[in-house]
């Protein structure tokens, strides 16, 4: 009796101790190509992960009867810290790059009150730009975006306050989505405190509509369909934004130009966007189709030099803003063993076609892109090649082979 009595209570000890240990031994730490570091404390409680990506790029250009360029270079070289506290709803993301000038890109830190809503106030990507231009660099179609994208967006980053709803309503899927900005772009308070706003604030918005249902798991958030969905899926979706005051050819900056009231003092023109898209995806196949439409306001009794003695002509805003309207539509397919094929057309039409000193210019751009998949989107080799036809003459012959790690 004394054995058995000796023998639970070393069997019961032994058991507490285990759960003990497993109690204690909540932390955890793990590393996948493709997602980073990751820590996980107190049971998950607490989640922090450290990653990012580079791109190494060969680039080709021609333009019509000018040398040929040839460039290597790291072209995107992204650190990334992001981190959750599940408990306290509050989640936060650093991102830099560290092959432009000023690497900061993102800095934010948002609030959950529920699962489906997120207020995010810092420096981030907008959501008011086409739908290419929402994604992240490291899931590019291409090995660079569309003009419709680089043409009327720079880096897609501003400060300000942010609001995501993301429902479902019956099958359908609903993501509403609004932002209130500085209206000047990343990094928008300058080096010092004298490198101030210029204008006011920028107000925007986007709603998606996911009719048949949101995309599978992995499959969000990119172009093409990596991830093969098994049946039909799509979003149609709209964005618009009004910046009150822009002092940059695409409202992403400041203090690149000024204009004047009838008293000598500065009076910026509002900066209008509007954009509608819709992207398909079925067993591989991917269709994109995206809209935009740009063109200012406050444009009455405004002076293009201080002294007032020079009144601004309707179609020289054009020569300080990005004005006019452009298409871009781009089919692929991607192969359950990861080989892609792409094909994208873009046109931009200016505002004022007959206006040689106009920002924007008549142009055509055609692109087909190769790709290869090796561990999903982590590390992929891509190809493309273009031929953007300018109405005013100089085409354009470009080609890039680039490499992606992602860690």
């Amino acid at each position: 009796m004394k054995k058995i009595f000796v023998f639970a209570a070393l069997f019961l000890s032994a058991q507490l101790i285990l759960a003990q240990e497993e109690k204690i031994n909540t932390n955890k730490a793990d590393f996948e190509l493709g997602k980073g570091l990751r820590f996980s404390f107190d049971n998950g409680d607490y989640q922090f992960k450290i990653g990012g990506f580079i791109q190494p790029s060969y680039t080709y250009s021609r333009i019509k009867d000018e040398k040929a360029e040839n460039r290597f270079r790291s072209k995107r070289s992204y650190f990334n810290i992001s981190g959750k506290a599940l408990k306290e709803k509050v989640s936060f993301f650093i991102q830099t790059d560290f092959s432009l000038d000023s690497p900061l890109l993102d800095a934010w830190v948002a609030y959950h009150p529920t699962d489906d809503i997120r207020i995010t106030f810092g420096q981030k990507r907008t959501f008011t730009n086409s739908r290419e231009m929402t994604y992240d660099e490291d899931v590019m179609q291409f090995t660079e975006r569309s003009m419709i994208s680089t043409v009327f967006s720079d880096t897609g980053r501003e400060f300000g306050l942010y609001a995501e709803g993301r429902f479902q309503w019956g099958k359908a899927g609903i993501m509403p989505q609004i932002a209130i900005t500085s209206g000047d772009g990343r990094n928008s308070f300058g080096s010092d405190s004298r490198d101030t706003d210029k204008g006011g604030l920028k107000y925007g918005g986007r709603l998606d509509v996911y009719p048949l249902g949101y995309f599978s798991e992995g499959n969000t958030g990119m172009t093409a369909d990596l991830m093969h969905e098994s049946s039909l899926k799509m979003v149609v979706g709209a964005a618009a934004s009004y910046n009150d005051g822009a002092s940059n050819a695409m409202g992403e900056g400041h203090g690149d130009f000024a204009l004047y009231n009838e008293d000598g003092k500065v009076q910026l023109p509002d900066y209008r966007k509007v954009y509608a898209d819709i992207l398909l995806k079925y067993q591989g196949f991917s269709l994109l189709g995206e809209y935009a439409n740009t063109s200012a306001t406050g444009l009455d009794d405004i002076y293009i030099n201080e002294a007032a003695s020079l009144a601004l002509a309707p179609q020289q805003i054009s020569s300080y803003l990005l004005i006019g309207d452009a298409w871009n539509t781009q089919l692929g397919y991607a192969t359950l063993s990861g080989y892609a094929l792409d094909l994208r057309y873009t046109q931009l039409l200016p505002e004022f076609k007959d206006y040689s000193n106009s920002l924007l210019q008549d142009t055509k751009a055609y692109t087909i892109g190769f790709s290869k998949y090796f561990k999903n989107n982590a590390f992929k080799l891509q190809t493309s090649f273009s031929k953007i036809d300018y109405e005013a003459g100089k085409d354009e012959i470009r080609a890039e082979l680039l490499l992606q790690v992602v860690f």
